[in-house]
């Protein structure tokens, strides 16, 4: 046997770790025992982010949620034409997994930053450098996050895919030319983004904070979501200015982190962050003390290109450390590759079941904690 495959005993600790109900005993499952695969699929789903397109879900996404395998889903602007409406989808989502195994609620998730990203319509109408260039910017950001938690719990989704702590490198540059930034000041970004954070997080609605560790420098064209991107910060300057807000947010009990996709040469030249063991393991879970679920960016993204098929790129992330998988092209297909993908990875022993079970264990309990 490999080392890590999934065998009778790791079977049932991964189970358990992603909250699903075994009817038989650990002892009686066996390697190549049919009903392992479904577990696997199941277990493995408990790490994918679905997304769907237009404004109502196809059929196939309720039945992955009812079969419990999926951890959650995205919403876009193209997913939404009112508050009302999808308030409406949310509740048929909510009620397709309540008959799935798994009894934790979905993941359910947007980008609702402030100013020009949102999803919804409504609160924060500032964006993040607005906030940062309000009088009272402290206030600003409380009041932010607490406008985006109130919103989206409104329509009963319980993550927000914000606040953003890249900070400000230069006008005209990628996270300026949306107003993505709180400002150029480590230190001031910390704590607006802690603020937010508190705030929102005080609505029952989790916050992720991105994009680990940082894309500040990253110039107009330098898209991850078009392009392989690398920037060239020391590493002094990527620990002491892009890195820091986010030991205060971490401080300030964030419950997600979203890792970026450029790759960083002072930390790991050989591949983006999300898909590097030295950046999400050592950097930020041992360097900056973050013990939360880590989420990858889009894993369509350009800046993959190099990196295979969307199965190949989630078993490289979650190898890597990265717990949740974000399949944000809006096809179901999409989702159902990295799931595929992810079980045949965990049977065959490529992903440690070990690893796999501490990641399901840490998704588990973010959902037990939200409602």
């Amino acid at each position: 046997m490999r080392r890590g495959r999934l065998s009778r005993w790791s079977a049932a600790v991964v189970l358990v770790a992603s909250g699903l109900v075994v009817s038989h005993e650990a002892g009686a499952v066996g390697p190549d025992d049919a009903g392992l695969a479904a577990h696997a699929q199941q277990a493995a789903g408990q790490r994918v982010i679905y997304s769907y397109p237009g404004l109502t879900p196809p059929q196939s996404l309720f039945d992955r949620i009812r079969a419990g395998e999926a951890a959650g889903v995205i919403f876009f602007g193209e997913n939404v034409s009112s508050l009302a409406q999808i308030s409406g989808v949310v509740a048929q989502l909510r009620a397709a997994a309540a008959q799935s195994p798994v009894r934790e609620p979905l993941l359910l998730m947007t980008d609702q930053e402030g100013g020009q990203i949102r999803r919804l319509p409504g609160e924060p109408a500032l964006s993040h450098k607005d906030v940062g260039q309000s009088a009272n910017p402290a206030a600003a950001a409380t009041t932010a996050g607490r406008g985006a938690g109130e919103n989206l719990a409104g329509v009963d989704m319980n993550v927000n895919l914000a606040p953003v702590l890249d900070v400000f490198h230069a006008p005209g540059d990628l996270m300026d030319q949306f107003e993505r930034s709180f400002g150029q000041d480590p230190a001031a970004v910390g704590t607006l983004g802690a603020n937010y954070v508190r705030a929102q997080q005080a609505e029952g609605v989790a916050a992720t904070v991105k994009h680990f560790p940082g894309l500040g420098t990253a110039n107009a064209d330098q898209n991850t979501d078009t392009r392989p991107v690398t920037l060239n910060v020391p590493l002094s300057t990527l620990r002491n200015v892009h890195e820091a807000p986010y030991r205060s947010s971490i401080s300030a009990g964030a419950k997600l982190v979203m890792l970026s996709w450029a790759v960083y040469p002072a930390l790991d030249s050989a591949r983006p962050a999300g898909l590097s063991a030295v950046v999400v393991q050592q950097e930020l879970r041992s360097r900056n003390g973050f013990t939360g679920v880590t989420v990858s960016d889009a894993i369509e993204a350009g800046a993959l290109r190099d990196f295979g098929s969307t199965g190949n790129r989630a078993v490289l992330a979650a190898h890597a450390g990265t717990d949740l998988i974000l399949a944000s092209a809006r096809d179901v297909g999409q989702g159902d590759q990295a799931v595929t993908a992810l079980a045949n990875a965990l049977a065959d022993g490529t992903l440690d079941s070990g690893a796999f079970g501490e990641a399901l264990a840490r998704i588990h309990d973010l959902r037990a904690g939200l409602s």
